[in-house]
């Protein structure tokens, strides 16, 4: 592949749940050995990137803290760019609201400027009932992905698109959708990583939001098999095609 950097993304592309796709962390040690530049970028908000570094150390990747970048530092970005030194509610757990302390945010539910909705394992009937009046009495209203649902030990549970869904329903106001596949979360990391969208390639597991945002943001784009998307999907019906499909991150050549 003649593009020297790489977007990727981190489930179903680096891992499964806990468990390593094979091949990958020998494919990030090839990409170090060759100087190419890559970060993981995740819709995940849940957590900070030293939590993720952490969970992908104990699977065998040594990915550093500061090349992975999420749906959550990409929310902060661009509240701090809209309203710098503002004010939020947030539904969401550490790796949200440590990002908008970052940024200089207060979190509150006195007269917030934005409801920001992330990923929570502790959302409740209670601050969902509050987003739902803090929007009707005129904050704006934020969210960190689309994902209607994700995979946990229990099974699927709802995710942040799902809640969102759930709130616009209550209040007739629909989210801004900062996380993939909104191009500004992929300007946003290309900035982070300092590199431009036309040396990087975009490599994912989902067509909706890796590919789609990916060749939306001007990146070539690359499907790896071994996650959402497999050889039974609409690949064909889709709109938009991914410039290479692989099985795995493994078989990328780097050229």
């Amino acid at each position: 592949m003649t593009r020297r950097h790489f977007l990727l993304d981190m489930d179903g592309v680096l891992v499964r749940g806990a468990t390593p796709v094979p091949g990958a962390a020998e494919f990030l040690a090839r990409l170090d050995a060759a100087g190419r530049r890559y970060l993981v970028l995740t819709n995940n908000p849940l957590y900070t990137p030293q939590d993720l570094s952490h969970r992908l150390r104990t699977g065998g990747f040594d990915v550093p803290a500061d090349r992975i970048f999420t749906s959550a530092m990409a929310t902060a970005r661009f509240l701090a760019d809209q309203r710098p030194g503002g004010k939020a509610f947030v539904i969401g757990d550490s790796g949200l609201t440590t990002a908008l302390h970052q940024a200089g945010y207060v979190i509150t539910d006195i007269e917030p400027d934005y409801v920001v909705l992330g990923e929570s394992h502790e959302m409740t009937f209670s601050s969902v009932s509050t987003a739902v009046q803090l929007l009707v009495d005129g904050a704006l209203f934020v969210a960190t992905n689309p994902d209607t649902a994700g995979p946990t030990e229990r099974g699927i549970v709802p995710a942040a698109g799902a809640v969102a869904a759930m709130i616009s329903a209550a209040t007739g106001v629909s989210p801004y959708v900062v996380g993939k596949p909104n191009p500004f979360m992929f300007r946003a990391a290309l900035n982070h990583l300092d590199v431009h969208s036309e040396d990087t390639y975009m490599v994912g597991d989902n067509l909706l939001t890796d590919i789609k945002g990916g060749l939306e943001a001007g990146m070539e784009t690359v499907l790896v098999m071994s996650g959402m998307t497999g050889p039974d999907d609409a690949l064909a019906r889709s709109p938009y095609q991914p410039h290479h499909v692989v099985e795995s991150v493994a078989e990328i050549e780097l050229g």
